[in-house]
């Protein structure tokens, strides 16, 4: 996948992005909210070794005083020490216990020693740092005084214990950033590996990076199509215009040798082939070109139905010999270009008829500049498409976004392969008016009262997608 396809897939997949994200960074924060509160406190003391009459004696002093604190950072973090501490804070405890709770440090270069001392509260933090600062001072007073001489070196408190303002641990910023980025890489991952294994085809895009076919034609979504006996004074202006971007590419997708009679057919039953077909067949009627259209879906016929038409005779009855083909036509519209041929009495062996020179003689017996299109049953269940495609110019193809598969779309334009026939191009209906592709495809445009000719934008979003669909 190509950058642009992941700016897609978190675009079409930002608000599941953001809720785990949310969810993530909320339980980090209940988390924190549940962990025992931590306070520091830190101390100072340093070693001296007494008043200096010279700048050698100070120098010697400085040394030596830098060489026994090397010593002292062992000690301070003694069993002894923490007795000390304990007796002076009054603690009831055992007195080791303290010891995990302090940390002693000699900064690089110096003779200084660093008390850091944790507590369940700021008080109790600062009451042990002093404590143990206290106890080092009298261990290096016991360790230094040999037979009740007066000692050389000293500890004495430099700074002494600041009193926190806040607990140390657990770091409630720190954790809810940590909690927010994991939640955000989780959710960036759910929404690449949900794209992943999601096989079905969405827009147009999709159908041409999976498969050496073009898309022919993208209809949107329309309301209109879930309203009974709807015609197309029904449609949207983005579906009239996809219908009629399809008439166009039909009419330019060979021109040395256009194609006449086109078989129109999907993967499987409920993907809007018969719709397709319908609106493709007006469309070209209304640009003055005559065409027939034939329900040859001998197994669940659908057009004289939608169409308001006769039902009970049609293209069987032609086949058999027991009607002409022009006494089975019916006129549909107001254009005065577009006849509809019913299939007529379902047959038991509706492949064999389809299949049959009968039907061939048929398809080619009307007028050559007439367009010829077939609604026939799906690709997968039945072999009728593909005979019929096998014997005219091509099929077209219809695929339902959201709905048909990589896989599905896959094994029915292997079914036309393996009887040679000629797949003139997929046809995507359905495709969503809304998200971040809508605009890419023209949907987010409406049209001036006074023409199709005049579009004119709704929205600031508008200008981006007139720039992607020139």
């Amino acid at each position: 996948m190509e950058l642009e396809d992941y700016l897609r897939i978190l675009r079409a997949h930002w608000l599941v992005i953001l809720i785990i994200t949310a969810f993530a960074g909320a339980a980090a924060f209940a988390w924190t909210e549940t962990q025992p509160k931590v306070y520091t406190s830190s101390g100072s003391a340093i070693v001296t070794t007494g008043g200096s009459t010279s700048l050698g004696d100070a120098l010697v002093g400085d040394n030596y005083a830098k060489s026994r604190v090397l010593s002292y950072v062992d000690i301070a973090e003694s069993r002894k020490v923490a007795a000390i501490a304990a007796e002076e804070m009054g603690f009831e405890g055992n007195a080791d216990s303290l010891v995990g709770r302090v940390s002693v440090s000699n900064p690089t270069d110096t003779a200084t020693l660093s008390v850091t001392a944790t507590g369940s509260t700021p008080e109790d933090a600062q009451a042990l740092a002093e404590a143990w600062i206290t106890g080092m001072a009298q261990v290096v007073e016991d360790i230094e005084t040999v037979d009740g001489s007066e000692t050389v070196v000293s500890l004495e408190t430099l700074d002494s214990a600041s009193l926190p303002s806040s607990p140390s641990s657990p770091n409630l910023k720190l954790n809810l950033a940590l909690g927010l980025l994991i939640g955000l890489a989780l959710g960036v991952a759910y929404a690449l590996v949900r794209a992943t294994l999601d096989k079905r085809l969405r827009v147009p895009r999709d159908v041409e990076r999976e498969f050496d076919i073009a898309v022919v034609g993208a209809i949107p979504l329309d309301t209109a199509f879930s309203k009974p006996g709807w015609t197309t004074s029904d449609l949207g202006q983005a579906t009239s215009e996809a219908v009629r971007e399809l008439r166009t590419n039909l009419a330019f997708m060979d021109v040395d040798n256009p194609p006449r009679v086109v078989v129109v057919t999907s993967s499987l039953p409920g993907d809007g082939k018969s719709t397709t077909a319908i609106l493709l067949a007006q469309a070209v009627a209304e640009s003055g070109r005559n065409v027939v259209l034939i329900d040859a879906d001998l197994r669940r016929p659908t057009i004289a139905k939608r169409l308001g038409l006769v039902e009970g005779a049609g293209l069987t009855q032609v086949l058999v010999g027991q009607a002409s083909a022009s006494d089975m036509l019916q006129a549909s519209g107001a254009s005065g270009h577009l006849w509809i041929m019913a299939a007529g009495t379902i047959p038991p062996n509706p492949s064999e008829l389809l299949g049959s020179e009968a039907m061939h003689s048929l398809l080619y017996s009307f007028p050559e500049d007439a367009l010829i299109l077939i609604d026939s049953p799906p690709l997968i269940p039945v072999t009728d498409a593909a005979i019929l495609t096998a014997r005219t110019d091509g099929a077209l193809v219809v695929a339902r976004s959201g709905k048909t598969t990589t896989d599905l779309l896959d094994r029915a334009l292997g079914n036309l392969d393996r009887v040679k026939g000629r797949a003139l191009g997929v046809i995507l209906d359905g495709v969503s008016r809304k998200g971040p592709e809508a605009k890419l495809y023209g949907y987010g445009y409406t049209y001036s009262s006074k023409g199709d000719s005049a579009p004119r934008e709704t929205e600031p979003q508008a200008r981006h997608a007139s720039k992607g669909t020139d």
